[in-house]
């Protein structure tokens, strides 16, 4: 008697374990991953310089342009971002809206580290974040974006050049 208790006692508790191990397959099963290059530029620029450090500053940033992904659809992607740069390199917290030609948006929260040339200019970047909302099909959306960029080297009257971006998005959508 002792020994059927202890087999089904342990058949139990193998069921418990291997159900809870696929709920978590299963929702790692359904999130999509969705891979992007966008080309923007500057629309707007806002430079600070923080005293007592050769080429500190803080800046205000906005820049605009056309995702193209993977599965061919395309988007207009405005990024905002607050940075805190020394000759070019630094710091930067960011917030990515991408709105598709369904009129649906997502948005991100990213933040990342900006890379410069030996000369002190601005040559990309690398940005980790959460998607943190979502409209129209991407309601209820869940998920995180990694990105990377170039920058071109600015032109006569450009802030700052344009970039060249990379990413990945990976997300559940919630059911309906």
């Amino acid at each position: 008697m002792a020994t059927r208790r202890f087999f089904m006692g342990l058949a139990v508790a193998s069921i418990f374990v291997i159900g809870i191990w696929l709920l978590g397959f299963v929702s790692q099963a359904t999130a999509e991953t969705l891979n992007f290059k966008t080309l923007n530029h500057v629309t707007k620029m806002e430079k600070i310089p923080i005293a007592g450090v050769e080429g500190h500053f803080i800046s205000v940033m906005v820049r605009e342009g056309v995702t193209v992904y993977e599965n061919g659809e395309l988007a207009w992607v405005k990024n905002f971002f607050i940075r805190d740069l020394i000759k070019g390199a630094g710091m930067s917290d960011a917030y990515f809206t991408t709105t598709f030609l369904d009129g649906s948006s997502l948005t991100a929260h990213v933040k990342g580290t900006i890379g410069a040339t030996p000369q002190g200019v601005t040559a990309g970047s690398k940005y980790i974040g959460e998607i943190i909302h979502g409209t129209g099909r991407f309601q209820g959306i869940k998920g995180t974006i990694t990105t990377s960029s170039k920058v071109f080297p600015a032109e006569q009257g450009e802030p700052e050049g344009k970039a060249l971006a990379e990413g990945t998005l990976v997300y559940t959508l919630s059911s309906k």
